[in-house]
């Protein structure tokens, strides 16, 4: 939706939230962090990663930025609060430490192969869902998925993602390709043949189906809570090249140990820029 508008049907949804292996969790003897504390004890211990590519280090930052209380977007004037923007700097900053600075080239579908591949790592902190890597008959260690931690007492909200199928002003066939496009948005073709093609529905109805449990090792029903409650990023032109040159900013101070001032400064000055 833009301005009330539909411009597109939603066929996928998905949004930051923790993975893990099972198998490695139980071995390692670690369990699932519950706040954000845990979250970093469970880094520390070098069994956590999360992605650090620049548009997912952003977004990242956007949903601490909500848990404390920093009102992003709120103003034309900066972006949000400086004093909570660089509190989420610094925890990100902080869950980072123990981990390879080879995360700022990692988006969720690395993190996913990586846990998936090998055994180095048992959890990842919060990355875009893919429920193809909890089926069996996708990869040989299937992930879980479930919900965020909370920070001060309440569950996180990560930053909505998904795609939608539009039609192009050049399309020759508009009629087929409406109905084609209706057609994957429908629910029953979203509960069945493209949830089982290898695709991630965004209907609701398919989400809450327990027929696919087995099928998706319970992806849909464990990570349902953050898909429901995830936000919505910003929606204005100009925000996409924001998140690029913000997020290449935060890696500077994540990885790279960048002053936070002057982050702050370069993120607050991107924002003028793309209202622009």
């Amino acid at each position: 939706m833009y301005e009330n508008k539909l411009l597109a049907i939603p066929i996928d949804a998905a949004t930051p939230v923790p993975s893990w292996r099972p198998d490695l969790m139980e071995k390692n003897g670690v369990q699932l962090p519950v706040t954000w504390d845990d979250l970093v004890a469970l880094a520390d211990k070098k069994q956590a990663i999360m992605p650090a590519f620049g548009a997912d280090l952003f977004l990242n930052w956007l949903m601490l930025l909500h848990a404390l209380d920093g009102h992003p977007f709120e103003s034309p004037d900066t972006i949000a609060s400086k004093k909570e923007s660089i509190e989420a700097m610094n925890l990100l900053k902080r869950l980072a430490e123990p981990m390879p600075a080879e995360i700022r080239f990692w988006n969720p579908i690395i993190i996913a192969e990586l846990l998936t591949r090998g055994d180095q790592y048992a959890y990842c902190a919060f990355a875009y869902s893919y429920n193809n890597y909890c089926r069996p008959s996708f990869v040989n260690k299937p992930l879980q998925y479930g919900n965020l931690v909370q920070l001060n007492n309440k569950p996180l909200q990560s930053i909505l993602g998904g795609t939608g199928m539009a039609i192009s002003s050049g399309c020759k066939e508009t009629e087929l390709a409406l109905d084609f496009s209706l057609y994957c948005a429908n629910p029953t073709t979203q509960s069945n043949i493209y949830l089982y093609a290898g695709g991630q529905p965004s209907r609701k109805e398919a989400w809450l189906s327990r027929n696919l449990e087995p099928f998706t090792g319970g992806f849909f029903a464990d990570s349902f809570l953050s898909h429901e409650n995830a936000l919505v990023r910003p929606r204005y032109n100009g925000y996409v090249s924001l998140q690029e040159k913000a997020g290449h900013a935060l890696q500077q101070f994540v990885i790279e140990n960048t002053p936070a001032e002057k982050v702050w400064n370069d993120i607050r000055d991107s924002y003028h820029r793309s209202l622009s």
